[in-house]
């Protein structure tokens, strides 16, 4: 069935999420009140469908193909543990999703200086994913504490951002021990990319913001980037 190729779970928080934001949709006091572990498989596929005839847009919940640099970001993850995780920069969760499901455990905070985007990522945590926080923030202007986070990571964003050295300087600020950055290797077709980096231009950014311990990894046109920010580690 079609919601079989959707992150089930999440869109259904994020329908729940869209009514406590103020939208009409159509659910029983059971699917808008119990805990999203609470709901049986066949609520959770109810209420997806409750979203869907409201209209709601619930295409960014579908699952893709495997990527080879997203099955490498989430191997690095692993292998850090982190304790929390900020993503900057999380768009349309077209990542986020994924890395929710893959780490059911980690709190993920999410920022996004589109605020429609932010509204989305904070239905889902109005919806029942309570261990993520969502906010609308510019990423080169992080109102975070140093060191807030054990592990931030930038997926596919800082081809995007015109201030990119800016933002890497706020994403390597609030981590205590790594950034973890994906970014095009090679250049393609969409509009919206504005830089593309190579390792020189990638060490002069994380140099810049004082950071010299990197590893670069090559994935499908994608150059996967871990920097070392704790001085301890």
């Amino acid at each position: 069935m079609e919601h079989e190729t959707y992150f089930l779970r999440t869109a259904a928080a994020f329908v729940r999420g869209r009514c406590v934001q103020g939208e009409s949709i159509e659910l029983t006091d059971v699917q808008r009140e119990l805990s999203l572990d609470e709901l049986a498989d066949d609520q959770l596929v109810e209420i997806f469908r409750a979203g869907i005839n409201a209209g709601l847009k619930l295409h960014k919940f579908k699952r893709t193909m495997g990527l080879a640099r997203v099955r490498r970001v989430f191997g690095v993850l692993h292998s850090l543990s982190p304790d929390d995780l900020l993503d900057v920069g999380s768009g349309r969760g077209v990542l986020l999703w994924p890395l929710l499901n893959e780490f059911p455990s980690l709190p993920v905070t999410t920022v996004d200086q589109n605020k429609r985007h932010a509204d989305d990522l904070e239905a889902v945590r109005l919806g029942g994913i309570d261990r993520l926080t969502a906010f609308h923030m510019d990423v080169t202007e992080l109102t975070f504490d140093d060191n807030q986070f054990d592990v931030a990571t930038m997926l596919e964003v800082m081809e995007h951002i015109p201030a990119a050295a800016k933002a890497v300087a706020q994403a390597v600020r609030v981590a205590r021990r790594f950034v973890v950055v994906s970014v095009p290797s090679k250049a393609d077709d969409n509009p919206e990319h504005i830089h593309l980096f190579d390792e020189p231009q990638i060490r002069k950014l994380f140099f810049e913001a004082g950071v010299q311990r990197l590893t670069f990894d090559y994935v499908l046109n994608h150059l996967i980037v871990v920097a070392n920010v704790s001085p301890s580690n």
